[in-house]
């Protein structure tokens, strides 16, 4: 079966690979690994957010990559700035915001069982993100471009999400839609759906598991929504099925991937992880089996790992992982 045209349309000319658009925060993890936050004596800091965490996978594996975001003008936010320019991170479409918004922080316990994670986003600055003529600029020098739906959450950043989804299209930049669903953000389910909806319309490639993809299920199936989605003329979908691997879904094929077993040290970051090393094979010239087979190996190196964005796996580690380590099954297509 042939490759999707849709990557062919890549123009990895471009000098930006991706450009990431959502939440960037500052997370904190009790010092010891299976402590909890009620019980815990101090706290090590990372940088956290699913798009500060995709874009830092992708700069790690050698992508030209800039997040466009809001942050807050307080020292939380030039935390976040100053750890996403360690890490590689083009910053300079990051939006500052003054007054009562703030930056997101999450507490997340590193334990496998019995995690809990406590993120606090209200008035939440990245949902202050406008759709400027910088913005605009960046989409413009972008391979691909990245939302997250946490973005779609509240205007402003919903109605700029949207217009530089729109006009992707006709800027010739590719469109990857991490559902990143999270219920408790949202005033309805009729809400999401809708605005979900507007957002797919505009999208190349949507990422979800199957609970993120029932938003757009009429019947709950979250699976169904994901193959009706994926019959939309150029668009598909990958479904992710935690331990039992992920889907990549056309109208004609689908490809089931395997994982790599791994002794995880907490549940959290493999999403992101696997979005990063996806888009980084995409990116690379990789058929999609290939890209599936490194974003696989991304997110499980990173659930065995403390942290999130500093657990993102760089070039080097990913190849020595890839070149070492089995997936479950061999990937197949039918």
């Amino acid at each position: 079966m042939p490759q999707s045209p849709l990557f062919d349309r890549i123009d990895r000319g471009r000098p930006l690979g991706a450009l990431v658009l959502g939440r960037a925060g500052l997370d904190l993890y009790p010092v010891e690994d299976g402590g909890k936050i009620a019980e815990a004596e101090g706290f090590t800091s990372d940088l956290g957010g699913s798009a500060g965490n995709i874009a830092v996978a992708l700069a790690r594996q050698g992508i030209a990559t800039a997040l466009l975001s809001a942050l807050s003008d307080d020292p939380v936010g030039r935390f976040v700035q100053q750890r996403l320019e360690g890490f590689g991170v083009e910053t300079r479409y990051l939006q500052t915001v003054a007054g009562d918004p703030r930056t997101s922080l999450a507490l997340a316990e590193v334990r496998a069982e019995d995690c809990e994670v406590t993120i606090y986003r209200n008035n939440a600055a990245d949902l202050q993100l406008t759709a400027g003529e910088a913005a605009f600029a960046a989409l413009a020098e972008a391979a691909v471009l990245i939302v997250t739906g946490t973005a779609l959450v509240a205007n402003p950043s919903r109605a700029a999400t949207l217009a530089l989804l729109e006009a992707a299209r006709r800027s010739g930049t590719v469109t990857v839609f991490d559902l990143d669903y999270r219920a408790y953000a949202w005033a309805s389910a009729r809400e999401t759906a809708d605005v979900y909806g507007m957002a797919a319309e505009y999208s190349d490639l949507i990422v979800g598991n199957a609970e993120e993809f029932t938003v757009f299920a009429g019947d709950g199936n979250g699976e169904t929504a994901a193959e009706v989605l994926a019959a939309g003329a150029g668009r598909l979908t990958i479904l992710k099925r935690g331990g039992a691997g992920a889907s990549v879904l056309s109208p004609d094929w689908r490809i089931d991937s395997g994982v790599f077993p791994v002794t995880a040290l907490k549940p959290y970051g493999a999403g992101d992880a696997f979005m990063g090393g996806l888009v980084a094979g995409l990116l690379g010239g990789e058929s999609i089996e290939a890209a599936m087979r490194r974003g696989s190996a991304a997110a499980a190196m990173v659930v065995s790992r403390r942290g999130c964005a500093s657990a993102m796996p760089d070039a080097a580690e990913l190849s020595r992982f890839l070149s070492s380590h089995a997936m479950t099954f061999n990937p197949t297509r039918s």
